[in-house]
This record gives C-alpha cells, sequence and structure tokens, in this order.
C-alpha cells in the first residue's frame, strides 16, 4: 500500500478564530490538536508533506478544512503518526474521547462528528494518536 491513514498533531499558539472553509469560522484556542485524514488517493503519503507546505507557507492553496486550519500563522505541524490502512474513520472515533472535539471538521465526506479534537497535553495527545492507530488497526 502506498498510503493510507494519518494523524497530524498540531500546535496552536495563540487564541483566535479561523475561517475554515464552508464551515465558516471557528473560534479555535490555543493548545495541541490532533488531524486524522486520509492518504489513500494518488500521491499517498505526500499528502503530507502538501500540509507541511501549507502550514509553512509555501502552499497557499485551500481545499480541504485542514488547509485553512494549518493556513493560520498561530498553528503548527509538531508530529505524524501513519499508519499503511484504511481506518480514518476508525482512529478519528478513538479520538473523540480524547479531548475537545471540533464539530464537523474534516469529515463532509463521512458520518463521523469530527476529525479534529484539541487538548491540552501534548504527551498526552501523541501516546492517545498513536494507541487509537494501534487499534484501529486491530480491530
Amino acid at each position: 500500500m502506498d498510503g493510507g491513514t494519518y494523524t497530524l498533531v498540531l500546535e496552536r499558539t495563540s487564541d483566535g478564530t479561523v475561517e475554515i472553509g464552508a464551515l465558516g469560522e471557528r473560534s479555535l484556542p490555543a493548545g495541541w490538536y490532533a488531524y486524522t485524514g486520509s492518504a489513500l488517493g494518488p500521491g499517498g503519503f505526500s499528502r503530507v508533506d502538501r500540509h507541511r507546505a501549507v502550514a509553512t507557507g509555501e502552499n497557499t492553496a485551500r481545499h480541504w478544512h485542514i488547509d485553512y486550519l494549518l493556513g493560520d500563522p498561530s498553528t503548527s505541524v509538531d508530529a505524524v503518526v501513519t499508519t499503511e490502512a484504511d481506518v480514518e474513520c476508525g482512529v478519528a472515533e478513538r479520538l473523540l474521547d480524547a479531548g475537545d472535539a471540533v464539530p464537523g471538521f474534516g469529515c463532509s465526506d463521512c458520518r463521523c462528528r469530527s476529525h479534529l479534537v484539541r487538548r491540552e497535553d501534548r504527551d498526552a495527545l501523541v501516546a492517545t494518536v498513536e494507541r487509537a492507530h494501534e487499534r484501529a488497526v486491530e480491530a
């Protein structure tokens, strides 16, 4: 498999409102976030490289909800967890209990409540993301 599922661990260094495309404005406080997405299409995990380019300002195109968040100057990519399996929604669902979900974010093409959660503690969030990937693959 050339792709699979990924979760970006993001840091927001300041509180603020971000315009998230068709979702509209969302108030997103400073803290740590986990966004889960799919890299099953052409290019596979190169989608993660594209996300990093959006976060650094090298790419200004906005196609998905995550592009708008990454395009905000107070948001950066801290870590990435990947799994070579199609378990995007399974991982996203497991993360809902890990923090505060941002309703409707990143899930316009599925029935999930959200693919973005926020938590105060980075290390606890990363550990939860890693467990969610492992458990989704085992399921």
